[in-house]
C-alpha cells in the first residue's frame, strides 16, 4: 500500500509503498480518509516524543477518519507500531462512526487537539463536582482554542484565554470568555488571575508562560481568599522546562499534575470520544484545516500557520 514513511529522527515523510498491516480479531482495515498532522505525530516521528520507541522506518499519525468497507465514516486510531494512520489503509483498536453534520476532514484535523483540554476538563468536574473559573494558557493554539470552547460547553463559570496572538484573542472573547495577553509580559497574565481567581489551570505550552503564571498565583491576593486551583501541564511549545517556586506549593492548596498518553488511559480516551464527535457534529466545536494528498506529505510535513495540515488520499 502507499503510505507516508519516515526513515529516521531527522527526516521527513517521503509517500512510498508500506506493507499493508494485517487485520485481526474481527478487525478489518479502514480506508483513510483523513489523517491530521498534529504536534505529537511530528515529535514521535522524530523520536522527540516521550511515547517514541525509536524504530524505523514507520508511518506517521496517531488519529484520522477512515472509511469502513461498508461506507461509514469512523473515527479511529491508536494503531500498533510501525504503522500509523498517514497510510491508505490501518488497523485499529476502535472505531466511532462519525455524526451527521460533522466535517470529517474537520474532525481529522481537530479531534487530537479537542481531547487534549476535554480530558482533564471531564477529569476536573467529576472531582470537583464544577468546573468554576478555567484559565488556559496557550488558548490561541489549536488545542487551547478548542479548550476554551470545551469549558464553556461542560458548564465552565468563567474562562480566561490567554495568548500572544492579538487576533485569535479578540475572536476568542465573548460572553463568558475573558482575555489575558501573554505578548508583553507577565502584567496582564497577573491582573486577569487576581481578578477571576481561577480553579483550574489548562497549560498547553509550559516554559516561561508557566512561570509567569505561577508568579500571578502566587500573588493573586490574600491566601483566605483564594480557591484551591488545579494546574495540568498539557504541552510544551514554549518549553520542556519551568522553574516551580517552593512558596507556591507551601502557601496555596494548589496540586501540578499531566495530562497526556501514560496519565490518561486508552480506554478513558476512547469512552470520551462520542461525545467530542457530537460537539463537531453540532457546530460547537470546528477546525480549520488545510488537506495535502499522500502524494504530497512533505508539504504537509512543513505546513505552518493558524490551519492544521491533513493527509487526504492521492
Amino acid at each position: 500500500m502507499r503510505a507516508a514513511v519516515v526513515t529516521s529522527p531527522d527526516a521527513s515523510p517521503v509517500c512510498a509503498d508500506f506493507p499493508a498491516p494485517e487485520g485481526g480479531e474481527g478487525r478489518a482495515p479502514l480506508h483513510l480518509v483523513g489523517a491530521g498532522l498534529h504536534h505529537v505525530v511530528r515529535g514521535l516521528a522524530a523520536g522527540a516524543h516521550y511515547g517514541s520507541d525509536g524504530a524505523y522506518p514507520l508511518v506517521p499519525g496517531v488519529d484520522a477518519v477512515a472509511r469502513t468497507d461498508d461506507g461509514r465514516l469512523v473515527y479511529t486510531g491508536l494503531a500498533r507500531a510501525p504503522w500509523g494512520t498517514m497510510a491508505e489503509r490501518m488497523v485499529t483498536p476502535f472505531a466511532v462512526e462519525l455524526p451527521p453534520g460533522a466535517d470529517p476532514l474537520a474532525v481529522a484535523a481537530g479531534m487530537n487537539p479537542a481531547l487534549a483540554g476535554w480530558m482533564p476538563l471531564v477529569a476536573h468536574r467529576e472531582e470537583a463536582g464544577e468546573l468554576g473559573t478555567v484559565l488556559v494558557l496557550g488558548a490561541t493554539g489549536a488545542s487551547g482554542r478548542l479548550a476554551v470552547r470545551a469549558a464553556l460547553a461542560l458548564g465552565a463559570k468563567q474562562v480566561v484565554a490567554a495568548g500572544r496572538d492579538a487576533q485569535e484573542l479578540e475572536r476568542l472573547r465573548g460572553p463568558g470568555v475573558g482575555t489575558a495577553s501573554l505578548a508583553a509580559g507577565g502584567a496582564d497574565l497577573a491582573a486577569a488571575v487576581a481578578e477571576a481567581q481561577p480553579t483550574l489551570v489548562l497549560d498547553f505550552v509550559w516554559g516561561p508562560v508557566a512561570e509567569a503564571a505561577f508568579a500571578a498565583l502566587l500573588g493573586s491576593g490574600p491566601r483566605a481568599a483564594v480557591p484551591p486551583v488545579g494546574y495540568v501541564q498539557i504541552g510544551s511549545l514554549a518549553g520542556a522546562e519551568a522553574a516551580l517556586p517552593a512558596a507556591l506549593l507551601r502557601s496555596r492548596r494548589i496540586r501540578i499534575s499531566g495530562s497526556g498518553a501514560g496519565s490518561v488511559s486508552k480506554a478513558q480516551m476512547i469512552a470520551e470520544v462520542p461525545e467530542v464527535l457530537a460537539r463537531f457534529g453540532d457546530g460547537t466545536f470546528d477546525a480549520p484545516y488545510t488537506a495535502y494528498p499522500l502524494s504530497r506529505v512533505g508539504e504537509a510535513w512543513a505546513h505552518r500557520g493558524r490551519t492544521r495540515a491533513v493527509v487526504v488520499p492521492g
